[in-house]
């Protein structure tokens, strides 16, 4: 039995360095985080210490801690010869991360290779995430075919993830959070319902911030046309930044078995109770159990 986080960042200095030398958007001056959408981000070095952060996991009583890309940034969307080498410096330090991390790939959406990202998955990674505004459509479903192909082939999971912000670097500092990140994740999920899944049958996916909470439209989805199919049993979706309350509702929509426990840290801290106020069942079921049918698709 494992207990997983399957949703943390943490910055190797390899990817830290990669950053440093670029001088356009994404950039890092010092520990200033610079992006095309967002105000600039200043970053505590201690939330990139790996020492720090493994001590951190342990307290939280983690076997599993899954680091991924911070898809905001805009790595994935770079063109190939400006992404490669960010992807390179990424999967270099998320590969050499100690116990308990692991991590999920990424890979480039402008410039598909799956070639590379199934190079990148030799290396160990738990499966690939994608940022959400790549498959908010038939469009974005048919240019990344070829990496959902390749998961499909090695029954490796998909997380889908927040992309770039579009339009956040005006207003206050939680814009891009609460508005295109959720926005995006809400396109994202119905876009798997409609395109997704019938192009990728077997495919398991991971839906970051509880999908938006898109699965609570799920009255306002029949009512508009959608069809009353059951939830989606190779579906999940993770409780990063949302409490008891989100978490319940989500829950009464698409059963305890939907959903992983994902906290986001450095940017959020794991909720006290694992559980989310559900009770013990609940806490084994989203840290345990469903983490498991999720990387493994095995009970």
């Amino acid at each position: 039995m494992t207990n997983v986080d399957v949703h943390q960042h943490l910055w190797s200095p390899s990817l830290v360095t990669a950053l440093r030398a670029r001088r356009e958007p994404p950039y890092l001056d010092g520990w200033t985080l610079h992006l095309d959408g967002e105000p600039p981000y200043d970053l505590p070095p201690a939330d990139h210490d790996v020492a720090l952060r493994a001590e951190l996991a342990a307290n939280d009583g983690l076997e599993l801690a899954l680091v991924s890309l911070s898809a905001p940034i805009g790595v994935e969307w770079l063109p190939a010869a400006e992404a490669r080498p960010l992807l390179d410096a990424y999967h270099e330090g998320a590969a050499a991360l100690p116990e308990p991390f692991g991590a999920w790939a990424a890979a480039g959406v402008r410039d598909i290779d799956a070639k590379a990202t199934a190079a990148y998955l030799d290396q160990g990674f738990v499966g690939l995430q994608l940022p959400a505004d790549a498959l908010v459509d038939a469009a974005g479903y048919a240019r990344c075919a070829p990496l959902l192909d390749l998961l499909e082939e090695r029954d490796l999971p998909l997380f889908v993830h927040p992309g770039p912000a579009a339009g956040g670097s005006g207003g206050p500092g939680w814009w891009p959070a609460m508005v295109p990140y959720v926005q995006q994740m809400h396109a994202a999920w119905f876009a798997f319902r409609a395109y997704g899944r019938p192009r990728h049958p077997r495919l398991r996916v991971c839906f970051a911030l509880l999908a938006g909470l898109a699965p609570l439209h799920g009255e306002r989805f029949a009512a508009r046309g959608g069809d009353g199919t059951p939830p989606d049993p190779s579906v999940f979706v993770e409780t990063s930044s949302y409490g008891p309350r989100a978490v319940e509702s989500v829950v009464r929509a698409l059963g305890v078995g939907a959903v992983v426990q994902g906290s986001d840290r450095p940017y959020a801290e794991p909720p006290q109770h694992p559980g989310h106020g559900l009770g013990g069942a609940a806490a084994y079921a989203f840290r345990i159990a469903n983490p498991r049918r999720l990387l493994t698709g095995k009970e």
